[in-house]
């Protein structure tokens, strides 16, 4: 059969799994001799894949030629390790806001220069606000992002807007750089933020930042409706649950 340009990519990634999970297999350092035997692959494969995980530093190669597991590997299991723990701690704050406020609430990360959704609680309706987990957005367009550009300082959103342009999702969004200033500047005044439409028409959001207990901004969360059910009084239940997720994380204010 000929092999074609997707069955190629999908054996490189088997055989790159291969390879990690014998790694992972010795406490020491393992040479290539072994590798090849323990995954069938020629040695001269192995080497060249191990060369290119190596450059991407998922695998390192020790002075006497014997490979072992990297560091981003670590950074990648830790990373995942803290958004599993984010998850757990928050949803149930999560919830007890939606049944309280019956609106859609959200948990983002910022990677970047965007807020990825991680985790959602949506009431049990068919008409809703709904934010697809894994998804993305831009950080001037949401009240999160904002106020995560916000705390990172004036500097950081001069950066942000050279990078991305500031492009207008919708006829609301802040696109051009004295206008986000001024709006990220007064959220983080206030302790929150607002998307007016500035993502989609007709959605409104509320958002707040929670902190890990090094006193960074570990995540954002919100609350998204309708803008016409959007309501101010929300901010004080929307704050109070930001507060106790970030204690859960282990974070004391400043006195």
């Amino acid at each position: 059969m000929k092999e074609t340009a997707d069955t190629t990519r999908i054996q490189v990634i088997d055989r790159v799994a291969a390879l990690l999970d014998a790694i992972a297999r010795y406490p020491e350092p393992v040479s290539l001799k072994i590798l090849s035997a323990e995954t069938g692959l020629h040695s001269s494969t192995a080497h060249r894949i191990l060369s290119s995980l190596i450059d991407n530093r998922f695998v390192e190669r020790d002075p006497a030629g014997r490979y072992r597991l990297g560091i981003r590997l670590l950074q990648l299991g830790v990373r995942l390790h803290r958004n599993i723990d984010l998850r757990s701690i928050a949803l149930p704050y999560m919830e007890k806001l939606r049944d309280k406020l019956n609106e859609s609430i959200n948990l983002t990360i910022r990677e970047g220069d965007v807020v990825v959704y991680i985790e959602k609680a949506t009431p049990n309706r068919m008409m809703h606000v709904q934010q697809i987990v894994g998804s993305r957005a831009p950080l001037h367009v949401t009240a999160v992002g904002k106020l995560m550009l916000g705390v990172a300082g004036e500097g950081e959103i001069h950066g942000y807007a050279q990078r991305t342009n500031l492009p207008a999702y919708t006829r609301n969004t802040l696109s051009n750089l004295p206008s986000l200033l001024e709006d990220c500047e007064a959220a983080v005044k206030r302790g929150y933020s607002l998307d007016n439409e500035e993502a989609e028409i007709d959605v409104g959001c509320i958002g707040v930042l929670i902190y890990d207990s090094t006193g960074s901004v570990a995540a954002g969360l919100s609350v998204s409706a309708p803008i016409e059910r959007r309501k101010m009084e929300w901010v004080k239940d929307l704050q109070e649950a930001g507060k106790a997720v970030s204690a859960q994380l282990g974070y004391h204010p400043p006195d």
